[in-house]
C-alpha cells in the first residue's frame, strides 16, 4: 500500500516544502512506500486527486498545504472510496481545527499512521465544492484586506491586520435569505454557511459546527453601526458570537442567499455571485481525522 502526497509548493510561503521533507524522513525511517505530486496551478490538485481515486493500491491521498489545497484535494476525492489525509502547511489551516488533526506536520503524519478514515460532510455553493465555511459580509472584507499580508506572515497575524483595516472600510450587505420555507431578509454584518468551525486563521465563526452531522450551520449577524464593530470582536474571537443578541443560528440542509454584487468567501477564495444556493452532502468524504 502506498501514500500519495499532493503538495502545493507555494503554500505557507514555501513552508509546505519544508514540511514535506520532514514527512519524508518519517516515511523513509518506516520503509513506507509513497509518491509526491507537486501542483503548478490552481485546480490541479483536484485533477490529481481524481486520477488517484479508487486505486486499491493507495492507502490515502494526503494534501500538503493550506485550506485551498485541502479543498481542491477533497473535491477530487469526495463521493469515492479513497481515504484523504491532511498535512497542514498553509497560512490559516482552518479546517483541520474542526476535525482535530494536529497542526504540526510531523505530528499530523504520525497521527494518520495510527488512525482509520471516517466519513465527513462536504458542501456545494451552486456548482462549486466547499469543505469548510462560505460566507459574505465583514469576513470577506477581512480576507481581502489580509491577502497581501499573507506574503509576510503565517497563522492569525495577516487576518488580524486585515481585520483592523476592514473595520474602517466595511459596509453592511443587503441580503435575501431563504431556508426551510422561511425568509430572513435584511442588512447583515456577517452571513456564514458553515460545515467547519473556523475562518481567518482560527476565528471561530461557528463554534457549534460539526462536519459529520449532515447539516449546514447558517449564522446570521445583523448589522451594527461601524463604531460598535470593535465591541463585538472579542466575543467573536472567544467563540461567543452565537450568543450575541444580533445573531441568529440554525441548522439546515440547504439555503439560498441573494443580493446584488455579493462577494462570497468559499474556503478562503473570493467569488462574485448574485445568487448562491448551498447544499450539504452528508458523509461524502472519507477523512483520516
Amino acid at each position: 500500500m502506498r501514500y500519495e502526497f499532493i503538495l502545493n509548493p507555494v503554500a505557507g510561503n514555501g513552508y509546505s516544502v519544508q514540511a514535506m521533507k520532514k514527512i519524508e524522513g518519517i516515511l523513509n525511517a518506516l520503509g513506507a512506500e509513497y509518491r509526491i505530486h507537486e501542483t503548478a496551478f490552481p485546480g490541479q490538485a483536484t485533477d490529481i486527486a481524481r486520477s488517484l481515486q479508487g486505486n486499491p493500491e493507495i492507502s490515502a491521498v494526503i494534501a500538503v498545504g493550506g485550506d485551498g489545497t485541502v479543498t481542491e484535494v477533497a473535491a477530487g476525492l469526495a463521493g469515492g472510496s479513497t481515504a484523504m489525509g491532511i498535512i497542514p502547511a498553509g497560512t490559516g489551516n482552518d479546517f483541520v481545527k474542526s476535525v482535530r488533526i494536529p497542526k504540526d506536520p510531523e505530528t499530523a503524519m504520525r497521527f494518520m499512521l495510527d488512525r482509520s478514515a471516517r466519513p465527513v460532510d462536504t458542501g456545494t455553493l451552486n456548482d462549486e465544492f466547499f469543505l469548510n465555511v462560505c460566507g459574505t459580509g465583514f469576513d470577506v472584507t477581512v480576507l481581502e484586506c489580509a491577502d497581501d499580508k499573507k506574503k509576510k506572515y503565517r497563522g492569525l497575524t495577516p487576518y488580524f491586520l486585515g481585520l483592523l483595516q476592514a473595520i474602517r472600510i466595511f459596509e453592511p450587505v443587503d441580503l435575501q435569505i431563504s431556508h426551510d420555507g422561511q425568509s430572513a431578509d435584511g442588512e447583515y454584518l456577517i452571513c456564514s454557511v458553515a460545515n467547519g468551525r473556523f475562518i481567518g486563521g482560527g476565528i471561530p465563526i461557528c463554534p457549534d459546527a460539526n462536519p459529520s452531522d449532515g447539516k449546514l450551520n447558517l449564522v446570521m449577524i445583523r448589522k451594527v453601526p461601524r463604531w460598535k464593530i470593535p465591541f463585538y470582536l472579542p466575543g467573536l474571537m472567544l467563540s461567543r458570537d452565537l450568543s450575541f443578541r444580533i445573531t441568529s443560528h440554525l441548522l439546515t440542509e440547504s439555503v439560498t442567499i441573494r443580493g446584488k454584487g455579493l462577494r462570497f468567501n468559499i474556503d478562503g477564495e473570493i467569488r462574485r455571485i448574485d445568487e448562491a444556493h448551498f447544499q450539504i452532502h452528508p458523509g461524502s468524504l472519507l477523512l483520516i481525522c
